[in-house]
């Protein structure tokens, strides 16, 4: 489930709820996702699996996992016992020895079947946490799933980003952008026949969750692509 922090989203159906709308936009995204110059490919996956190191004999928990395709990927690196969330079901026909998918909501990680109980040395949100209804309530269901000496890896797009993009749109400044409280809408590049209204943040507004839920930062990065990457994307332009 990638995070483009949908507070509602608007499809071709007419429907308003975030949820419903990844339903049909997990098949458009997961697509755009296997292209060799994808973002996720070149950048976020290379950065991502960079923190996470040596998985081998670890326990991963991945939420709101799309497809399944980066949880299949660790245990075949040597992760076990490791199980993807994703409320849309379009899991993997064949999962690795190692890997089961479930259908659930991460807005309601705390009632997902068959994660009571459960520990886990890695817990992912890899561009899904902007699906969560209540972050904080998110997070701490997701540290009470956590090891003693586990982790979270929490990926988020910077919100720079968007204010950049309402700036130009706009005509207004880019700090006024940033720091508006208004949710504001667009269409994927995914599916352009669904609109996602984003639900605003900070920088600080994601601290503060993190703090709120009784867990801290302790290291932050920002993806940038590899040498031969930069090298194989400018020869293409």
């Amino acid at each position: 489930m990638p995070d483009d922090d949908p507070q509602a989203a608007t499809s071709s159906h007419g429907s308003e709820d975030p949820s419903l709308a990844w339903l049909e936009l997990a098949p458009d995204y997961e697509q755009a996702r296997a292209k060799e110059d994808s973002l996720d490919r070149l950048v976020e996956w290379p950065a991502q699996r960079d923190l996470l190191g040596d998985v081998t004999g670890r326990s991963v928990l991945d939420v709101g996992c799309g497809n399944g395709g980066k949880l299949a990927e660790l245990v075949r690196d040597g992760a076990t016992a490791s199980v993807g969330v994703d409320i849309s079901g379009n899991f993997l026909g064949a999962p690795p020895p190692g890997a089961e998918f479930v259908r659930g909501d991460l807005s309601e990680l705390d009632s997902v079947p068959g994660l009571a109980g459960r520990r886990f040395d890695r817990i992912l949100f890899l561009q899904s946490f902007g699906y969560a209804k209540d972050p904080v309530r998110t997070l701490r269901a997701a540290r009470t799933l956590l090891t003693d000496d586990g982790f979270v890896l929490l990926t988020k797009t910077q919100p720079l980003r968007y204010a950049v993009e309402r700036a130009d749109r706009n005509g207004t400044s880019l700090g006024e952008e940033y720091f508006s409280t208004a949710p504001f809408s667009y269409r994927t590049g995914w599916n352009e026949q669904i609109a996602l209204t984003k639900r605003r943040y900070t920088v600080s507004d994601l601290i503060n969750v993190f703090s709120a839920a009784g867990l801290w930062i302790e290291t932050a990065i920002e993806p940038q692509l590899s040498e031969d990457a930069a090298t194989r994307t400018s020869r293409r332009g």
